[in-house]
Formats: structure tokens, C-alpha cells, sequence
């Protein structure tokens, strides 16, 4: 209980430099890579995964759109990894960093901004306007659609690293409890105990579901855009 509640959240170093680099390539090298004619289980049940999640995402899109499955599927493998390894004990997770989240949004919505107005210059234009809006609002709206279009990427890095900060701290202050209850009273230690392992089971379920999340709402932009 003397340690930091924040200092799970504080960059790792060694000799002064940052492990990020290498904490973000190791998920990486746990995703196997099919190069038998023949797959075990771990890389068809990966492939299926794959399949149903790109099946689902990208039905809703044109070809264009399409063009983006490699690099929106490459994306959930990465932020669902990253989650659930950063579950681990005395792990560091990069997805906690809203830095690191804005370098993944701001790119990828530019990317789908920048391509709706390359292939759909009215259509992306119509929206800072909708049709019907009186003289004297046009000025407000047009400001207010401005804004709104520039807040979707700080939204979604901010969602990401709000929800697995969030889940982080609710385990470490109820870990936390249940060590010092466990002095106290062994019913009460064990009550919280059993949340703690209720709480994890969530955590991981939350896990998966941000990096759904996340590249869905990419994937929404682009549909917008494309």
C-alpha cells in the first residue's frame, strides 16, 4: 500500500532508456506466423478470429474502403495484445499512455479525413452544413461541425486510455484492500478476494473490447470518408 497507485502507469527504464520500443514489438512475436501447409490449432483459431472480426467490419464498406482491412485487423491484434499482456503482474501497459494513443488516432482518422475529401470533396464539404439550416446559424454550425471534426481522434484516445487506466487502478486499490484486510478479517479479505478475481475476469473482457472498439470507430470514419 506504500507504493504509488500511479506508479504502474511511469514509463520503464533501464540505464536511462525507455523499454517502450521493445514492450510494443514483444506482442508481436506471441502472434505465430502460418508457414506449414497444415496449421495447429493456436493459428486456425487466430485465423477464424481474424475472419470474423475483418467479416463484420468491413462488410459495411466499398472497395476503397476495403483497401484498409490488412491495416485496421493489424490494429486490433496490436491494442488487444497490448491489453491483455499489460493484465499481467508487474507489467507495463502502453495503451495507459495517452500519447501513445494519440499517435495511433491522430494518423489513421487524417488518413480517412484526408481520403473522403481526395474521392468525395462535396460529400465531406455537405457535412460541416446540413441542409435546411437557417441563414443566420450557418456561421455557429459550420464552427461547431469544425470542432466536432477535430475532436474524434482526441475522443478516441481518450476513450482507450480511460477505460484500461480506469480498470487498472480499480485492481490495484482492491488488491490493495485485500492484502490489508487479510489482517484484519479473513471473511471480508476473502469477499473483496472474489471481487478482485470478478473485477480481472472483467478487465480481460474490457481488454478485447476497447481494441473492438477503437478500430470500429476508425472503421466508421473511413465508411464515412470513403
Amino acid at each position: 500500500m506504500n507504493e504509488n497507485l500511479f506508479a504502474s502507469f511511469i514509463t520503464p527504464m533501464i540505464l536511462g532508456l525507455p523499454l517502450v520500443t521493445l514492450i510494443v514489438l514483444f506482442p508481436s512475436l506471441l502472434l505465430p506466423t502460418p508457414n506449414r501447409l497444415v496449421s495447429n490449432r493456436l493459428i486456425s483459431l487466430q485465423q477464424w478470429m481474424l475472419q470474423l472480426v475483418s467479416k463484420q467490419m468491413m462488410s459495411i464498406h466499398n472497395t476503397k474502403g476495403q483497401t484498409w482491412t490488412l491495416m485496421l485487423m493489424s490494429l486490433i491484434l496490436f491494442i488487444g495484445s497490448t491489453n491483455l499482456l499489460g493484465l499481467l503482474p508487474h507489467s507495463f501497459t502502453p495503451t495507459t499512455q495517452l500519447s501513445m494513443n494519440l499517435g495511433m488516432a491522430i494518423p489513421l482518422w487524417a488518413g480517412a479525413v484526408v481520403t473522403g475529401f481526395r474521392n468525395k470533396t462535396k460529400a465531406s464539404l455537405a457535412h460541416f452544413l446540413p441542409q435546411g439550416t437557417p441563414t443566420p446559424l450557418i456561421p455557429m454550425l459550420v464552427i461547431i461541425e469544425t470542432i466536432s471534426l477535430f475532436i474524434q481522434p482526441v475522443a478516441l484516445a481518450v476513450r482507450l486510455t480511460a477505460n484500461i487506466t480506469a480498470g487498472h487502478l480499480l485492481i490495484h486499490l482492491i488488491g490493495g484492500a485485500t492484502l490489508a484486510l487479510m489482517s484484519i478479517s479473513m471473511t471480508t479479505a476473502l469477499i473483496t478476494f472474489i471481487i478482485l478475481v470478478l473485477l480481472t475476469i472483467l478487465e480481460f473482457a474490457v481488454a478485447m473490447i476497447q481494441a473492438y472498439v477503437f478500430t470500429l470507430l476508425v472503421s466508421l470514419y473511413l465508411h464515412d470518408n470513403t
